[in-house]
């Protein structure tokens, strides 16, 4: 596998790995129709990187490792897109349950900030 990753994808078990940056960590990603999509049927993992040398698929069969670009099955922003709605469905649960006893919704946000309403890796 490449090094350096930004990003790594694992078919088997339906993970994005977020690996630099702020909010680093992974999330499995419960979308049985975006998983089971065909251009991913033979690709075992991704690394992904911020060059075409440090990009990688591998497959599940005796195909060789190739570049993302050359495995064709379209950007990271596919990826990177779904971990994204999952770590604001954990910053906002986290806003919404930062709780103190008798505060006021504008206490609350004067202490914490606005509830998350987006995120973008």
């Amino acid at each position: 596998m490449a090094t350096n990753a930004n990003w790594t994808v694992v078919f088997e078990d339906k993970m994005i790995i977020k690996q630099t940056g702020d909010d680093q960590g992974g999330y499995v990603i419960n979308d049985d129709s975006f998983w089971s999509d065909s251009k991913f049927s033979n690709i075992w993992a991704i690394q992904h990187g911020n060059s075409t040398t440090s990009d990688e698929v591998e497959y599940r069969d005796s195909t060789p490792h190739s570049s993302f670009a050359d495995a064709n099955i379209g950007d990271i922003n596919q990826f990177s897109s779904k971990w994204d709605s999952e770590h604001l469905a954990l910053l906002q649960s986290n806003w919404d349950n930062n709780n103190v006893e008798d505060e006021t919704e504008a206490e609350k946000i004067t202490r914490l900030g606005a509830r998350p309403t987006s995120y973008s890796s």
